[in-house]
């Protein structure tokens, strides 16, 4: 599983013209899924997020945690995460999950989110989508479970 998280002070992201989902202070985070995460995963990849200190405290230390500050999260499926470019000049994307096994990983990522007391709102699993953010600090994080785990 892999995770761009970017803190954000606002983020949301459209279909077809139309808002379906933003945040205020929090993160926005574009969730990769690959063969071989599981259900277990996703719950070490949450706590692992909503304990990450990136949130400034009161002596401008990166130490306040999205939890901390009760921040919201803006959480896009992005299979493209897993985009393999070693050979030619076309990604290939056979690292991805197939829909049948992201699509409920991905569900069951917002879900954890919302049980440890997370806003979350998303974009639509498998559309066109246009994100638009504005990162804080800027601070963008990567997150890949193969290299903390």
């Amino acid at each position: 599983m892999r995770l761009i998280v970017q803190k954000v002070s606002k983020s949301s992201v459209k279909i077809d013209g139309e808002v379906v989902g933003k945040i205020n202070k929090g993160y926005m985070v574009l969730v990769g899924i690959t063969d071989g995460d599981d259900e277990i995963l996703v719950g070490k990849m949450v706590d692992k997020l909503v304990n990450l200190r990136i949130f400034e405290d009161e002596n401008d230390k990166l130490n306040l945690s999205l939890l901390d500050v009760q921040g919201s999260i803006l959480s896009i499926s992005q299979f493209t995460l897993y985009a393999n470019c070693k050979k030619g000049r076309r990604p290939s994307f056979v690292d991805a999950a197939k829909p049948d096994v992201s699509k409920p990983l991905y569900d069951l990522f917002n879900k954890k989110l919302e049980e440890k007391g997370v806003k979350v709102e998303r974009g639509v699993f498998g559309a066109m989508m246009e994100v638009s953010l504005i990162n804080d600090g800027p601070v963008t994080i990567i997150l890949d479970s193969k290299e903390i785990f």
